[in-house]
Formats: C-alpha cells, structure tokens, sequence
C-alpha cells in the first residue's frame, strides 16, 4: 500500500484541491495494482478540513501537535500501521501532478526528494521571483528539500527514525536522518509540485517565510548606505 501524508492546519480553503490532485495521481497507480490511502493529519483545526478530508475518502485523524513535524510523524505512523510500504508527503496548500506518485515509485531508490512550482505569484516583485527562480533551477541533483513533495520507503523511514517533531524544518532533518543512515536518495526537478505563494503562513519558518526573507534580502540590497553610518544591519 502507498500512502499520502497531509498535515493541515485551517486549511479549507485550499485543502479540496489538494486532495483532488492526490485522488488523481492515485488513479494512475492503482490502474497497476496498488493501494493508495490518504492521511490526513488535522492539526488543532476548527474550520471545515475535516469535513472536506472525509469528502474526497481521506482517512481524518485529529491531532493537538501544533507543529507540522509532528503532524506528519503522527500521520506517518497512521500509514505504517495501515501497512504502507512507501509514504509520499505534500501539504494541503499544494497541488500534485497525475503522474506524482508513479514519478517516486519508479525512482528506485530509499527516498525522492522533488521541486515545487509556484503557480502565481501574485503580490511579489519581478525581482523576488528572479531571485527564487535562479537559486531553484529545475535541474536533476537539485539538493532542495520540499515537505511537498518527498517521499520515503517505509523501510528507511523507520530506519532513520522518521519526521523529528519540530515547528518547521521537519522535512529537512527527515532527509538529513536518511543520508545519515545510508538511505539512497533521487533528487529530481519531475514530477514538480504546484504550491501556494501566500504570504500568511501557516507554519512558522515554512515557504512563506523563505519567500518574506528573499524579499527582505533584496530590500536590503537595494537600500543605500548613508555616509558615515555603514551598512543596515
């Protein structure tokens, strides 16, 4: 069985479209045999996620972490005791390609680590979006960590101790942990995942947070230095 991990906080608004694009990508595996269950980890929710999580077959556990570390190790360990092999991960905010799953399966190694592509970036600079653009070429080998689209054998997962707890960076200790432990690793710009650019996170230290520094980065170079003063800092 396969299983599809989303941590959620709030997240009604962008959540259905989430869950439809893992609906499809299921269909395309299961053409071949394959189990798809979706986990959704409801995190401290008080709107409709639940709701619409149980609308598109998703299995619905609450959780109380207020940490999406810990909402993806509570919806990691949900799959593995449902007997899932291979745990793919991305967030409610996202969007996955048809072909998401069968692109990890077929990677062949102990885990995948994709790209994500922002569909509108509504509200950000030209030179926000260069800036991002240039420092994520969509290229094989790119060393970037996305929580939106990872995968991981359920072998190595457990191997390397899983998703550590944490507010944010959870998908980057995840694959830290696996490098750590020997886990082979696929890094690749296909299948890319379509995520959300909102600037109001719901996880501190997340996309949103990069994309606020970047912009912040920028400022800050562009802003002259008086005389006398040095540089802002």
């Amino acid at each position: 069985m396969i299983a599809v991990l989303v941590p959620a906080h709030d997240e009604e608004a962008l959540l259905g479209g989430c869950l439809a694009s893992v609906r499809e990508a299921a269909r395309a595996v299961e053409a071949t045999g394959e189990t798809v269950c979706t986990v959704v980890a409801l995190d401290r929710c008080t709107d409709r996620s639940r709701e619409i999580a149980l609308a598109y077959g998703a299995e619905a556990m609450d959780v109380r972490a207020g940490s999406v570390g810990a909402a993806r190790r509570a919806a990691a360990a949900r799959a593995l005791a449902l007997g899932a092999r291979w745990l793919a991960c991305t967030d409610a905010d996202s969007r996955v390609p048809h072909d998401w799953l069968r692109g990890q399966l077929e990677s062949g190694t102990d885990a995948f680590c994709g790209m994500v592509a922002v569909d509108d970036w509504s509200g950000y600079a030209a030179a926000t979006v260069e800036a991002y653009l240039r420092a994520h070429p969509q290229v094989p080998g790119h060393r970037h960590v996305h929580g939106a689209n990872l995968g991981v054998s359920a072998a190595a997962y457990r191997r390397c101790g899983g998703f550590a707890p944490l507010a944010c960076g959870e998908d980057v200790a995840l694959v830290a942990a696996l490098e750590a432990c020997g886990a082979t690793i696929r890094w690749a710009p296909a299948p890319a995942v379509i995520t959300s650019a909102r600037r109001k996170a719901r996880a501190c230290g997340g996309f949103a947070a990069y994309l606020a520094r970047l912009e912040h980065e920028l400022a800050d170079a562009a802003s002259p230095t008086v005389p006398g003063l040095g540089a802002r800092g």
